[in-house]
């Protein structure tokens, strides 16, 4: 018999609720981090990042954890297609 998964823990369960609320809405997002964790923005996307990088993250949420993989993911190359296109301006 496998073993039982790990439970999220309760941190991380608060930053992707957070995140549920916060889908698809413009606005004070900012404001409501500061007031729901005492974070800067930052510091919520630096945790934010490394929980959807979990397992238990997906297993928790999987189709919020997948969408916010591909968001990440679309941003970075993104970045990497604005910084091909500088370096190979000059």
């Amino acid at each position: 018999m496998d073993a039982p998964a790990d439970p999220l823990d309760e941190r991380a369960q608060r930053v992707l609720e957070f995140e549920r609320t916060w889908w698809g809405h413009s606005g004070a997002k900012e404001l409501g981090i500061r007031r729901e964790f005492g974070w800067t923005a930052a510091r919520y996307y630096q945790v934010l990042n490394a929980v959807i990088d979990t397992e238990v993250a997906v297993r928790y949420d999987p189709v919020l954890v997948g969408r916010l993989l591909e968001v990440r993911d679309g941003r970075a190359q993104r970045r990497r297609t604005r910084r091909a296109g500088a370096d190979g301006a000059a």
